[in-house]
């Protein structure tokens, strides 16, 4: 993963938007390995050309959800592995004001229940942290999950307290690829890797 991340954060590779995206994808593939391991798995019996063979399979029902735009990547990254998901997309931004401050806009969630579900929460950049808990309260309005995993590319130790502070822990795991120390007063992570939505997808106005 430390490769991807390396490239993610190098600008002269950041050139290559399909680079970009393919390298967000790849780490939400390795993400969705490691959760895998947290999954509730049952044995079921599967009849071969030759026999009977034993395995086990994941029981447990999962939505993927991510923060548009940037997290589309990334989120296709886990929906490679868990192909079975339901999938949730929640639409959030930054509204800058005059005295150079921003707040949090939430526009839309479009989500199945969520009761008593895996719910993967996933964001390339989890900065200040206010995205994060809005999207995840949000998505509370579809049900309780059974458990939430919070994952994000890189991250500033300023947002992960945060969202511990702002989120109930109780049944929820943060994911980080990397921490950065640094956030700016425009809530940039330092040195992070820049505008993910932009460097994926192409400059907005």
């Amino acid at each position: 993963m430390n490769l991807f991340i390396t490239e993610l954060r190098d600008k002269e590779i950041q050139k290559d938007s399909m680079r970009f995206r393919r390298n967000m994808e790849r780490i939400g593939e390795m993400f969705a390995y490691e959760i895998s391991k947290e999954l509730e798995y049952k044995e079921k019996k599967i009849s071969t050309p030759l026999g009977i063979a034993k395995t086990t399979v994941p029981v447990s029902s999962i939505v993927n959800a991510t923060i548009l735009r940037a997290g589309l990547p990334f989120h296709q990254g886990f929906l490679n592995y868990f192909d079975n998901t339901e999938n949730a997309f929640i639409s959030a931004h930054r509204k800058y004001h005059k005295d150079g401050s921003f707040s949090i806009q939430f526009e839309h969630l479009s989500s199945p229940s969520i009761e008593n579900k895996i719910l993967i929460l996933s964001d390339p950049m989890l900065a200040s942290g206010a995205s994060m808990e809005i999207a995840y309260k949000a998505l509370l309005e579809r049900g309780k999950p059974k458990h939430t995993h919070i994952v994000t590319i890189i991250g500033s130790n300023q947002g992960i307290n945060y969202v511990k502070k702002h989120i109930s822990m109780d049944n929820v795991t943060i994911w980080a690829g990397d921490v950065d120390d640094e956030l700016t007063s425009k809530s940039y992570i330092v040195p992070g890797l820049g505008d993910a939505g932009d460097l994926a997808f192409g400059s907005k106005i």
